[in-house]
Parts: structure tokens; C-alpha cells; sequence
């Protein structure tokens, strides 16, 4: 597992599952943690069962229903449910988030009485997931990090011209993560459209990033290397 390189503080507990290290098969090996991507049930539930278990995770982890969207919720008063992101501050709740090339973000307030995970592919990024994130965590910006897990590198990440255009149109200061590659397409930068995002909330301690998912095959799923594929995990809770 990755563990993230930032000066939160060491009540905040954090991971990144990699690929290896659970039961899974086929195009799910072996440490699959994502319960609907057509893997067999048992091997998911098997799994979670190990990521707890390693972690020493004080509770089940708070597994969302992610869509692309930008809705969070707050694990301090709802149920996890259809969101992608969640914030707690409590020591009894884990937030989660899936990925295999979107990008996984955490937050932790400077003092560690609030924490957050969130979910960032490009939809998430253009309708404002992390400011959102960064609001619901209800502590000053300025008094948060950011931590940057791994995704899809920019090389690897080809995307067209609705997306390019959709972006420029939000904000012009965009245009500087994307470079064309063919008539109609760019490449995009997820680590560089996020740490944009965040600095327009206010969030300059951004740690984290540089990792490529799809590239690195032995450590990560990746969808646009192989789909349909597993899920790694990004967890973060606070020690009681």
C-alpha cells in the first residue's frame, strides 16, 4: 500500500491500496476492492474483509456510490449513499473513495479534527468536486492540506474536444493543462486541473501526485488500459 507523504498531523491515518494482495482473478487480480465492476462477490467481500483487517480500520469503510458528480456528504450526520466525496470528524468513520485513473484526493485539517476523501475524473474536476469538498470540510482553506493520490498520467490521458472546450469555457487558465495531440484531441493533466481547482479554494499545502496509473501495470488498475478492471482503495480516518 501507498502511504501518503504529507505533514498532517498522526491521529489522521491514511492508504492507498495497489493491485496486488487479495483473492480476486482475471482481469480483477487480485486486490479488487470495487463491488460493481462485474467481480465475484465473494472476492470483493473477501478482500474488504483483508483491507480492514490490515488496516486495523476501526470501523467498515464508508463506501460510496460514486457518479462522477459532486455531491459529498458528511459521515458526522449521513449514510454514505450516492456521493463522491465524504468528510467526517469522528474517529468511528472511515472515508473511502474508488478509482482506477480518476483521481483520489484527501484533506485533512491542520489539526486533525476534520478529514476528507474525494473522487476526481475530469466531470468531477469541471463541476467543482474538491471546492465543494473543501466547503462541506467547514474549516478555513488555509488551514487544510491536500494530498493527491495516484491516477492517470498526462501523457497516457487523451481526451476530445468536448471536454477541452467545456474546461476553457469554465476558466480560460485551463488551457495550460491540456496539449493537442491529433485534430480534436488534447491531452490533459488531472494532477494540474486539481491543484488549479484547489488553489481557487484557497488550498495551497497540496501534497502528493506524479503517479500514472495506467503505466504502471504492475501496481495499478487502470480503465483505460483494460477494461473492465478492479479498484484500488483510498481511505483516510482519524486514530481514537
Amino acid at each position: 500500500m501507498i502511504k501518503p507523504h504529507w505533514p498532517a498531523p498522526a491521529s489522521v491515518r491514511a492508504a492507498v491500496t495497489e493491485r496486488d494482495g487479495g483473492v480476486s482473478s482475471g482481469a480483477y487480480a487480485s486486490f479488487n476492492l470495487g463491488a460493481h465492476v462485474g467481480d465475484v462477490p465473494a472476492a470483493v467481500t473477501a478482500n474488504r474483509r483483508r483491507l480492514k483487517r490490515v488496516l486495523e480500520l476501526p470501523a467498515e469503510p464508508a463506501w460510496l456510490e460514486q457518479v462522477h458528480g459532486t455531491r459529498i456528504v458528511d459521515l458526522d450526520e449521513d449514510s454514505p449513499g450516492v456521493a463522491d466525496a465524504a468528510v467526517t470528524s469522528r474517529s468511528d468513520r472511515v472515508c473511502v473513495v474508488l478509482t482506477a485513473d480518476c483521481l483520489p484526493v484527501l484533506f485533512a485539517s491542520r489539526d486533525g479534527a476534520r478529514i476528507g476523501a474525494a473522487h476526481a475524473g475530469w466531470r468531477g474536476l469541471l463541476g467543482g468536486v474538491l471546492p465543494q469538498a473543501v466547503a462541506r470540510m467547514g474549516v478555513a482553506a488555509d488551514a487544510l492540506y491536500a494530498w493527491l493520490g495516484p491516477a492517470i498520467g498526462a501523457a497516457r490521458y487523451e481526451i476530445g474536444a468536448e471536454v477541452y472546450e467545456a474546461f476553457v469555457a469554465a476558466a480560460p487558465p485551463y488551457a495550460q493543462y491540456f496539449v493537442p495531440t491529433r485534430p480534436g484531441h488534447w491531452r490533459a493533466d488531472l494532477y494540474g486541473l486539481a491543484r488549479a481547482s484547489l488553489a481557487q479554494a484557497g488550498v495551497s499545502a497540496v501534497f502528493g501526485g506524479g503517479w500514472c496509473t495506467y503505466t504502471e501495470e504492475q501496481r495499478f488498475f487502470s480503465h483505460r488500459r483494460a477494461a473492465p478492471c478492479g479498484r484500488m482503495a483510498t481511505l483516510i480516518w482519524l486514530a481514537a
